[in-house]
């Protein structure tokens, strides 16, 4: 009877052993396949844009060169848009997100994020001679916006009597803002000279801070050994200035304070 009570108990644990998933470790992964996936907007330029020589650069594409180099494996750009980032790693197209991705409750639901690594002022923005100093002065306009975008969702929640207009990524918008096909629009700070650079005689200017959002580095959920080497990453590159160099560069403005803090906690 005892062998019998073994023999059961040794087939209910292989089972049981069988139907646990194996542990993900999309690190080790990556090394061994010497090549890191991430995935990067080149349509929200400082963050991600194609230069004059039709190579992938800003401060996102930057900070994925760095970062591969530094895990010693290349690097391969998924394109993306803002609607796709957190899908692509949801589906395994890429292993991590460097696409202006804040951090937010709602997000932080379906992705795990690294700490820290960059910041985003969001702002309402327009021509010179549109009033616009609150949410409430956007009664009765119509507001662009790039979907599933921070902007789109704090107007959606907070600009109830505005008339929202999505578009899929931020080139169209910047189209559609320049052709004056709204008042107003939802963008990251830096995007103003960017679309006034290629159409000066429109002459946007920021109209009001929506919020200033801390920017992560996006992980699919359960991979804690990519997620910790991915934090000591950021924090050590914080810490010796690489990651603001990179931010100075592209942005023209230092990183906030609370980002930096990010690299000595």
């Amino acid at each position: 009877m005892k062998t019998l009570k073994f023999l059961v108990l040794a087939a209910v644990a292989g089972w049981t052993l069988q139907a646990m998933p194996a542990q993900a470790d999309l690190l080790s992964d990556i090394k061994a396949a010497k090549k890191i996936r991430i995935s990067t907007d080149l349509t929200i330029s400082p963050y991600g844009k194609v230069d004059d020589k039709m190579q992938p650069s800003g401060s996102d594409v930057e900070i994925g060169k760095l970062l591969a180099k530094d895990l010693g494996v290349e690097l391969e750009l998924v394109a993306t848009t803002a609607s796709t980032r957190i899908p692509n790693l949801q589906t395994g197209k890429a292993d991590i997100t460097i696409s202006s991705l804040a951090i937010t409750p709602a997000r932080a639901e379906v992705v795990d994020f690294s700490v820290p690594y960059a910041d985003q002022l969001s702002v309402i923005a327009g021509p010179k001679g549109i009033n616009a100093k609150s949410i409430d002065d956007l009664e009765g306009k119509k507001v662009a916006v790039t979907r599933s975008t921070t902007q789109d969702s704090d107007l959606t929640a907070r600009a109830k009597k505005s008339q929202i207009v999505r578009y899929e990524d931020d080139a169209t918008l910047s189209l559609a803002i320049a052709s004056g096909q709204a008042d107003l629009f939802g963008t990251a700070f830096a995007q103003i000279a960017t679309i006034n650079a290629k159409n000066p005689s429109r002459e946007l200017e920021a109209k009001f801070t929506l919020q200033t959002f801390l920017l992560g580095i996006g992980v699919r959920k359960g991979e804690p050994e990519l997620l910790a080497w991915l934090n000591s990453w950021v924090k050590e590159n914080l810490r010796n200035g690489k990651l603001g160099a990179i931010h100075k560069t592209f942005h023209g403005i230092d990183l906030a304070p609370e980002t930096v803090k990010a690299g000595f906690n």
